[in-house]
C-alpha cells in the first residue's frame, strides 16, 4: 500500500526546536540526489512576516543574532518560525492542559502531515479520589492536531461533559471545535493515550478487587510487568490483560480479561524464556550476530483469542553501518509450542497449520487446562 505524501516536509515537529526563516533570499536544502542535491522555497503560510527593519531589531533582541538585523538574504517578504517544537508550541497555545509526551504523526488524504497529541485536563482537588503523583482528576478531553508544514493549531473537544473544559470553553469561547468538525482522515487514526492508559492499569492493579476482605489485605495484588531493559517487575505468570480499543465507536473502551487463579498462563517473561531456549530460533540469531547484524526485538503481543493466548514477536535485522532496521522474521508461540517463520502468515500456518483455525484446546495447553469462565471486564474509559 503507497501513500501519496505531497508534503513531507516537517518545519513544525519533535526535534525543531530553533527557529527558521523561509521566504528568503536563500534557497532551501530538501534532499540528496544523485551527485547533487535538490533545494526547494517554501510555499506555505507559516510563521510570521518579519516585515519593517524595526521589527528585525526587535527579533535580533529576542532571540540574541545580530545577524537578523544585517543578513542580506532576509528580505522585507522573508517570514520567521518559532515555537517550532510540538510540544512547545501545544503547551504554549493552550497552557491549561497538560499533553502525553507521545505524540504522532498522520498522512491525510490530501498528502500532508498532521501531529496528533493528546491534551488531559486535571485537578489535584477531585474529592475521594486517590491521586498518582500530583493530580487526582484527569480526562483525555482534548486532541490537538498541528499541521506539520505551516504549525497550523486545531483543539478538538473529546468530552464535552468533562465539567473542566466546560470552563475553559466559558473562559475562552470558541477556542475548541467539536470532535465531528475534525476531518475523517485524522480521526480515523485517533490513539488512545498512552499516559492515561497506564495511570488507569496501574490503579486497576489494586481496584479490580471488589471484596473489602480482599482489597484490605491486598489478597489479589496485581505487578504491571516493566520492559527488562527497564529493570521492572520480574513477573512470570499472567493475572490479567488489559486493553483500551481504539476502533470507531468502540474509542476508549477498557476491557479485562482476568484469568482463573488456579490456571498457570505464560507471562511476557516467561515466553521470552522460551523464545530464547529455542534451538533453531537461537542458531538464527547466534549467525546474525556473527555476520556483524545488529538483532532487535520488537514488542512482544499477546492476543487472546476465545479461550486462549497467543504470542507474537516480530524480530528486526539491522544491518552493519545500516540505520533503518528490516523486518527478517516473525515469531508465534502458543500452548507449548514456539515457531518462527518469514512472514506471520508463514509462523500461524507452522504452528496451526494452513488456512486452520486456532485449535483452543491446543493453546490452552499454555493455561493448564482451557479456560471456562474468561470472560472480559468492559467499561467505559475514562
Amino acid at each position: 500500500m503507497g501513500f501519496d505524501l505531497k508534503r513531507p516536509e516537517v518545519y513544525y515537529g519533535q526535534l525543531t526546536d530553533s527557529y527558521v526563516f523561509v521566504h528568503t533570499a536563500q534557497k532551501e536544502f530538501d534532499y540528496p540526489s544523485g551527485d547533487s542535491d535538490v533545494y526547494t522555497s517554501y510555499a506555505g503560510t507559516g510563521g510570521v512576516p518579519v516585515g519593517s527593519f524595526w521589527r528585525r531589531a526587535l527579533y535580533a533582541w529576542e532571540f540574541g543574532s545580530a545577524k537578523i538585523l544585517f543578513s542580506s538574504d532576509i528580505t522585507t517578504g522573508a517570514r520567521i518560525m518559532y515555537h517550532r517544537n510540538i510540544m512547545d508550541r501545544a503547551t504554549t497555545a493552550l497552557p491549561f492542559l497538560q499533553f502525553d509526551p507521545e505524540p504522532y504523526i498522520v498522512i491525510t488524504d490530501a498528502g500532508g502531515l498532521e501531529w496528533v497529541l493528546d491534551g488531559y485536563t486535571t485537578s489535584d482537588a477531585y474529592p475521594y479520589s486517590e491521586p498518582v503523583g500530583a493530580i487526582n482528576y484527569m480526562r483525555n478531553s482534548v486532541k490537538v492536531t498541528i499541521n506539520a508544514y505551516n504549525g497550523a493549531i486545531t483543539a478538538y473537544a473529546m468530552d464535552p461533559n468533562d465539567p473542566v473544559l466546560r470552563t475553559y470553553e466559558a473562559i475562552f469561547p470558541g477556542i475548541f471545535k467539536p470532535l465531528t468538525d475534525m476531518p475523517a482522515d485524522i480521526r480515523r487514526h485517533l490513539r488512545y493515550p498512552g499516559r492515561l492508559f497506564r495511570i488507569q492499569a496501574s490503579l486497576e492493579a489494586t481496584y479490580h478487587m471488589d471484596s473489602p476482605d480482599a482489597f484490605y489485605h491486598r489478597e489479589d495484588q496485581w505487578q504491571i510487568p516493566a520492559p527488562s531493559d527497564e529493570g521492572g517487575n520480574a513477573v512470570d505468570n499472567l493475572a490479567a490483560w488489559m486493553v483500551a480499543r481504539m476502533d470507531g465507536a468502540h474509542y476508549g473502551q477498557l476491557m479485562v480479561y482476568q484469568f482463573p487463579k488456579q490456571s498457570l498462563v505464560y507471562g511476557p517473561r516467561q515466553i521470552v524464556n522460551r523464545i530464547n531456549q529455542d534451538t533453531d530460533i537461537s542458531r538464527q540469531i547466534t549467525l546474525w550476530d556473527q555476520r556483524g547484524s545488529q538483532v532487535i526485538r520488537g514488542e512482544l503481543l499477546v492476543i487472546p483469542i476465545e479461550e486462549s493466548l497467543i504470542y507474537v514477536q516480530p524480530l528486526f535485522l539491522r544491518a552493519s553501518g545500516g540505520s533503518i532496521p528490516e523486518l527478517k522474521r516473525v515469531v508465534v508461540a502458543s500452548g507449548n509450542r514456539v515457531v518462527m517463520g518469514e512472514t506471520l502468515d508463514q509462523a500461524l500456518n507452522a504452528m496451526f497449520g494452513s488456512g486452520a483455525a486456532v485449535p483452543v484446546s491446543e493453546a490452552a495447553d499454555t493455561l493448564g487446562a482451557a479456560l471456562p469462565g474468561v470472560t472480559p471486564q468492559v467499561a467505559a474509559g475514562a
